[in-house]
């Protein structure tokens, strides 16, 4: 289930990116979560449980803020750098939060594989276009960790306040309406193109609904540990995808970068201190 769901999120980055010329990149953003959000509040139908509180309000609106950063800032990305560097760079977010919710010293080594992979990856260039990486497309892809980052600690506060159904249908409404006015003013009445509403359905499927139901089912079925060691395989199956559906080839100092920061994943996963490893599924 997590393969599946590592392999649908990924295979809907690769589609997403051939919406880019259609839509442009913030008006791909806006279809893929419009969509997401109108399916989950169809299955989760929060309205059910009653008023939302101020508080929870508030949370919410943290959160749903950091998931719209995060898909914005990733698809910004996306369309300067390729698939595996912009997935690796993004999961700096998740392990740079988990490294300081540490307190032991041994993460230093982590921390240490982590740094080396970034400096790889920012040092090599892409065979596909012979120069360096973008730098915008790495500021964005950075800014994206960082808003992956925020997400996991404010969708922990938001669902300590609401059920995990009614908070992500709420907070993808949220998301989905903050990058609204960026993808209008970029996709603007490209919006009515046929092309667009055949492969965004299935964007907002492989990038949301079918994933998140298999990490679900999975969560139920392994411990966090091994959930997490999984999931830090992401980079790799985006570099694979990006290379056999999108041809960006990548130089082996690129490949080696992403497999140092998959182990500095791990490593700071199977070493985690018992307290912290309660956060990680979030």
């Amino acid at each position: 289930m997590i393969m599946l769901s590592m392999i649908s999120i990924q295979f809907g980055a690769t589609l997403a990116k051939h919406l880019f010329p259609i839509v442009g990149v913030a008006g791909t953003a806006m279809v893929r979560s419009g969509l997401a959000a109108i399916l989950l509040v169809s299955v989760r139908r929060p309205w059910r449980d009653g008023p939302v509180t101020r508080l929870a309000l508030s949370e919410l609106i943290m959160y749903g803020g950091s998931l719209g950063a995060m898909s914005l800032f990733f698809y910004l990305s996306l369309d300067r750098i390729p698939l595996g560097v912009g997935v690796a760079l993004q999961f700096l977010g998740p392990l740079g939060l988990a490294l300081c919710m540490s307190r032991k010293s041994s993460d230093l080594l982590w921390v240490g594989l982590a740094g080396v992979g970034i400096a790889l990856l920012l040092s090599g260039s892409t065979p596909l276009e012979g120069a360096g990486l973008d730098p915008k497309g790495v500021i964005f892809a950075l800014l994206a960790a960082v808003a992956w980052a925020l997400y996991i600690v404010f969708g922990q506060r938001a669902g300590k306040q609401l059920s995990d159904g009614r908070a992500s249908a709420l907070g993808m409404v949220i998301s989905a309406l903050i990058i609204l006015p960026f993808g209008i003013h970029h996709g603007g009445t490209d919006l009515s193109n046929h092309e667009l509403w055949i492969y965004a359905p299935i964007v907002a499927v492989l990038s949301s609904a079918l994933p998140y139901s298999l990490e679900m089912m999975a969560l139920t079925r392994l411990p966090a540990k091994t959930f997490g060691v999984l999931m830090s395989f992401e980079p790799a199956f985006a570099a694979i995808l990006g290379y056999f559906m999108l041809g960006e080839n990548l130089y082996w100092q690129q490949w080696l970068a992403i497999g140092l920061i998959i182990i500095a994943s791990i490593g700071s996963i199977l070493f985690a201190q018992p307290t912290n490893l309660t956060s990680s599924p979030a």
